[in-house]
């Protein structure tokens, strides 16, 4: 079984990011037993709900589910209703309202748009959360999405310190076209994953907002870094290496002028 679930995991790393819902289908289908393991370990693009309670909208993914109902952020109520379904305790709940409104002004600050959920659930020696932020466009020709996943996993410690364990996933998705939607067309996909460490002073539960929110901006900006020079930097010049935008007339003519003037500075040296 961990045999099977390597290779499923290794396949799906090797698959365009872009298929990624479709591919991982086709593999549970392929090991239906490994379903679980597959739901929780692959990232997938976010997903959005709108909470009946608030009427707001509020983003979907296995930290927020238990069977097939999932947990608003807003009302902490599950749609389909479960009366029983997993919940933080009292004063997690509370620093989960606090995390969500705090990250929802950090989305419309950097994103301008968008959709952002926080969760949190409670560990023996601390706690777990997960910042989700999404922001797609679609404009004439061009669509594009940004799904972000930060998991971090928090351990309190006595000397008023806490010791941040975060896992950041990204996933990005271009796509666009010129009017005939045959020539030109593009689309461009990727996915990074990083992770980081730190212990931090916390004073009281609530500096665990301004601790999380910190490592959340430091990270996006690390990786918004790493995916231009992977992909945007990597992509122009493969295209700058098939075509060039000079009429190739001309730079044949530069070619042979450029071999004239060596060959006449090569018999001048001789002489």
């Amino acid at each position: 079984m961990p045999e099977q679930l390597d290779c499923a995991l290794d396949l799906m790393r090797r698959l365009p990011p872009q298929h990624v819902e479709a591919n991982l289908a086709r593999v549970v289908d392929l090991v239906p037993d490994l379903t679980e393991d597959l739901l929780s370990s692959v990232d997938q693009p976010l997903k959005t709900l709108t909470c009946a309670a608030s009427g707001r909208a509020y983003l979907i993914c296995d930290y927020n589910r238990d069977g097939d109902s999932y947990r608003s952020p807003w009302s902490n109520e599950y749609d389909p209703p479960l009366p029983d379904g997993a919940v933080p305790s009292p004063d997690l709940r509370k620093l989960e309202e606090a995390a969500n409104a705090a990250f929802d002004t950090y989305r419309e600050l950097y994103f301008e748009g968008g959709v952002s959920s926080v969760y949190m659930w409670d560990l023996d020696e601390g706690f777990a959360c997960v910042v989700l932020i999404k922001k797609t466009t679609d404009a004439e020709g061009t669509s594009a999405a940004w799904d972000s996943i930060h998991v971090f996993e928090v351990v309190e410690h006595q000397n008023r310190v806490a010791h941040y364990k975060l896992t950041s996933t990204v996933l990005l998705s271009l796509a666009g076209s010129t009017a005939n939607d045959t020539p030109g067309s593009i689309n461009l996909s990727g996915s990074l994953t990083r992770q980081e460490e730190k212990d931090m002073v916390v004073d009281d539960k609530g500096a665990h907002v301004a601790n999380l929110g910190r490592m959340v901006e430091d990270m996006e900006f690390k990786l918004r870094d790493a995916l231009k020079n992977v992909y945007f930097d990597k992509t122009r010049d493969i295209v700058n290496d098939v075509r060039s935008e000079r009429d190739l007339a001309a730079v044949a003519k530069e070619s042979l002028m450029r071999n004239e003037l060596f060959a006449k500075l090569s018999a001048r040296k001789a002489h």
